[in-house]
């Protein structure tokens, strides 16, 4: 997309095409603006424009150029933390209200596949959170009985189980999420903006917002080529917001996340390597995560980023990882490699930004950006057509809390994860 083959890998190379769009090079008017073409802010335009609104979305560079392109494609429910973490984390009555939200999340992404016609590769069999040893699995022990307190849909598979639908005997256990399942993320977030488009929204790409000016009744948001007058603006740049609002990427921690694909599997390789074509990922602090895409190509990832050492260390860990955890595979080579930020919160939850009158955003998704942005581009949408007020939201409506020590955190984790994976898994 940006002429490095490392920004987005395989999705690149696998997604049909972005529809067409122009930079924006004139003056407009709309119902809202929405700043950033990433999931929430596609998600937004298109309940805007089904619900007859008329959204402008103005993007930096291209349409999923950030995280919604670049991540690992495992549309799952909830949130890093434990259910039963949430209310603590954000209060009462949020808590429980936004446990109810993301676990239909998953729900919602594959309904609007179905109802636009979106090709992107969707596989509703569900998640597969592996243990590894005895912690791990009292870690997913303990997830399981909390989400099926709620009602949720999720099985723990003993180890016999988990190594059948996995393909490896290195898990003592797992948790299967039947609400979850795998997309390719940049063929998903290409088809929320093509679903939009079609409905009336209109996307600017290479048309980065420069400066917001406050009308009293209305927002005039600019880019280098024109600008839109709109009652509302809706900031949907999350981990790569820039300029515009540096303020929502100030109070986020940068986690780098890579991911390799091999070539296509063997037919006899993909009867064992997760047959039920579930997505997976393990309970490790430097966790690695893995899924088939619709060719067999086995896409492995992880913490880190490639580029300088990285690059090297993290291939040659990927390679005996895989050997350690499929044996049967022999060596293996990656056809592409590609990596991306994460952004962190302090408590491992989203944030609810009002930044003047009518000028809102979410962000902070810690690595679970496909459902929940879907979902929050949906109640941004219904905030917009005043369906809801700001206090009948999943979120609370927080102040910007600049991340403390965040430059050197992000150092941490970057050389952290090169010193581990140089380390991890050698003979």
């Amino acid at each position: 997309m940006d002429g490095d083959r490392r920004s987005h890998g395989l999705w690149a190379a696998s997604a049909p095409p972005a529809p067409e769009t122009v930079p924006l090079m004139d003056d407009d008017s709309a119902d809202a603006v929405i700043v950033g073409a990433g999931f929430t802010g596609c998600s937004a335009a298109l309940h805007l424009a089904a619900a007859g609104r008329r959204p402008v979305v103005l993007e930096a560079a291209g349409i999923g150029f950030g995280g919604s392109g670049r991540n690992v494609g495992l549309v799952n429910a909830g949130l890093w933390i434990r259910p039963d973490e949430v209310p603590e984390a954000i209060g009462a009555p949020f808590g429980e209200r936004l446990i109810a939200q993301l676990g239909d999340a998953p729900g919602l992404v594959f309904d609007i596949v179905e109802r636009h016609g979106i090709a992107c590769e969707a596989v509703r069999n569900g998640t597969l959170h592996c243990a590894v040893g005895r912690k791990g699995l009292a870690e997913i022990t303990a997830r399981a009985r909390q989400w099926r307190r709620r009602g949720a849909d999720v099985e723990l598979l003993h180890s016999r189980a988990t190594a059948w639908r996995v393909g490896s005997k290195v898990y003592a256990g797992a948790l299967l999420d039947r609400r979850a399942g795998t997309i390719q993320p940049l063929a998903y977030v290409r088809g929320l903006a093509a679903s939009a488009i079609r409905l009336g929204a209109r996307i600017h790409e290479h048309s980065p917002a420069t400066g917001f000016e406050d009308l009293g009744g209305e927002w005039r948001v600019t880019t280098a080529g024109g600008s839109v007058t709109a009652p509302w603006v809706i900031i949907a740049t999350d981990a790569y917001s820039a300029a515009i609002c540096p303020d929502v990427k100030r109070e986020q921690v940068m986690l780098p996340y890579f991911n390799l694909a091999t070539r296509p599997l063997s037919a006899e390789a993909l009867r064992s390597v997760l047959p039920g074509r579930q997505g997976a990922w393990d309970t490790r602090s430097i966790l690695s995560s893995f899924r088939l895409d619709a060719t067999g190509r086995l896409v492995f990832g992880s913490v880190g980023a490639l580029r300088g050492t990285g690059t090297r260390i993290h291939a040659d860990w990927a390679r005996r990882a895989l050997a350690r955890i499929f044996p049967r595979l022999g060596e293996v080579a990656f056809e592409h490699g590609w990596y991306g930020m994460i952004g962190m919160t302090r408590n491992a939850a989203p944030r609810l930004h009002m930044h003047g009158r009518n000028l809102v955003s979410i962000s902070g998704y810690n690595g679970r950006g496909i459902a929940p942005g879907t979902s929050f581009g949906r109640d941004l949408a219904r905030l917009v057509l005043g369906e809801v007020a700001p206090d009948e939201l999943s979120l609370p409506v927080t102040r910007l809390e600049p991340a403390r020590f965040r430059a050197a955190k992000q150092a941490f984790y970057e050389i952290g994860a090169q010193l581990a994976h140089f380390t991890a898994s050698r003979p």
